[in-house]
């Protein structure tokens, strides 16, 4: 099998957990041997960033619930009928190519919350722990599409599983019909056994000051570019010059993409081909992936722009993002501003009934979608804005 720790949340067989992955993956042990038996399901919440090494340790501890659940010496474990759960295509992939390689784990250990809510109720069988990757995903309303007949996934899962482990991320969250927030997740967990453990490091972007003058970015403070010795972090004035600049380091470093905001006309089921345009760049969208292979991890696409369907959960080496007319800058004000009317994922905007307040939630999710692309790179960051104002002011603070 490929090494798939090149371009995505596994690690690689011989690294080392941090010191919080370790205590972690020992909490969350002790958390499920304890609460195996309750009357009702206890939950196991994982926060922290993007980057902070969230799937990567929900990776370690389930294939250590795994091993213990089929191992042939007695135990709490022994015996337990136990489940991974991610709502994201390509991540799920990558779980089921772990699977298919590691002796503690099974293909079936991994699946979409919909089949696994739907299969459990049909067999009238309930799963002893579950497991949850980017919880936030979860849909938080009814959806026909994907076969989802029910108010929350969540609520389902609860009533299915004796013990859930999940990662929660509020930042990461990218459509109204998976709102969460943390308030909501609290409600949602009244009346249960709740345990919390936050990873609060960077383990993707490997530098401090970078890590946090994205996230100032982010909140739509823009403040002068640090400048990292063992980071490179760099501003265009045009998508050529940062898509050139994406293809000379992926011929010298490798798992090199483009990546943008959803700023520009797509259709998923379509075979229409759809363009970013970036400047004088024009490139074509990322497709539907029907490979086993992730999206950053395939050779040809270094000439596409992947999205937030693709990149998210993954790593690169350096990224260069595209942030698309949804966002721009107020020079009254200094800020960072978006524009929900720019972006083009309708079904990201598509209505959510109960929301207070549905025009902030959508300016959420394009701060969201911005935060997850912008830290996405391990050694470079490249940025260019397609607004003019945007683009002029970030040049300015690069050059002080």
């Amino acid at each position: 099998m490929p090494d798939l720790s090149t371009s995505t949340f596994i690690l690689p067989p011989d690294a080392q957990m941090s010191a919080d992955q370790q205590q972690l993956t020992a909490q969350i042990l002790a958390f499920t041997t304890a609460h195996l038996h309750d009357a009702t399901s206890a939950v196991f919440v994982l926060t922290g960033d993007a980057g902070s090494g969230k799937s990567a340790a929900l990776a370690h501890a389930f294939t250590q619930v795994q091993a213990a659940a089929r191992s042939k010496a007695p135990g709490e474990l022994v015996g337990t009928d136990n489940y991974l759960l991610v709502n994201h295509n390509e991540m799920l992939k990558v779980y089921k190519e772990v699977a298919a390689a590691t002796s503690a784990l099974r293909v079936k250990d991994f699946m979409k919350p919909t089949p696994f809510i739907n299969g459990m109720r049909k067999r009238g069988h309930k799963a002893d722990v579950v497991f949850i990757d980017e919880a936030h995903l979860l849909l938080s309303q009814s959806d026909p599409f994907n076969k989802f007949t029910g108010d929350n996934q969540l609520d389902g899962i609860l009533q299915l599983a004796r013990v859930v482990v999940l990662v929660f991320d509020p930042q990461q969250v990218v459509k109204l019909k998976s709102h969460w927030d943390p308030h909501m997740l609290q409600r949602h967990l009244r009346g249960h056994a709740v345990a919390e453990f936050n990873l609060d490091g960077q383990m993707r972007v490997q530098d401090a000051q970078v890590s946090e003058w994205i996230n100032r970015l982010v909140q739509g403070r823009l403040t002068a570019l640090p400048q990292p010795t063992e980071f490179e972090l760099r501003v265009f004035a045009d998508g050529q010059p940062l898509y050139d600049w994406v293809q000379a380091r992926d011929r010298m470093f490798g798992l090199s993409r483009l990546i943008a905001t959803s700023d520009f006309p797509f259709r998923v089921y379509t075979d229409q081909k759809w363009f970013v345009h970036a400047g004088s760049l024009t490139l074509p969208w990322d497709k539907i992936n029907f490979t086993d292979r992730p999206w950053a991890g395939r050779p040809e696409t270094v000439h596409e722009v992947g999205s937030i369907y693709t990149i998210q959960g993954f790593d690169l080496n350096y990224a260069g993002v595209i942030l698309g007319p949804s966002v721009d800058y107020d020079a009254a004000s200094d800020r960072i501003i978006v524009h929900p009317d720019s972006f083009e994922d309708t079904e990201a905007f598509r209505k959510h009934p109960g929301l207070p307040d549905p025009d902030a939630a959508k300016d959420a999710i394009i701060l969201h979608t911005m935060n997850i692309l912008l830290k996405r790179g391990r050694k470079g960051l490249g940025i260019y804005a397609v607004r003019p104002a945007l683009w002029q002011r970030l040049l300015e603070l690069s050059r002080r």
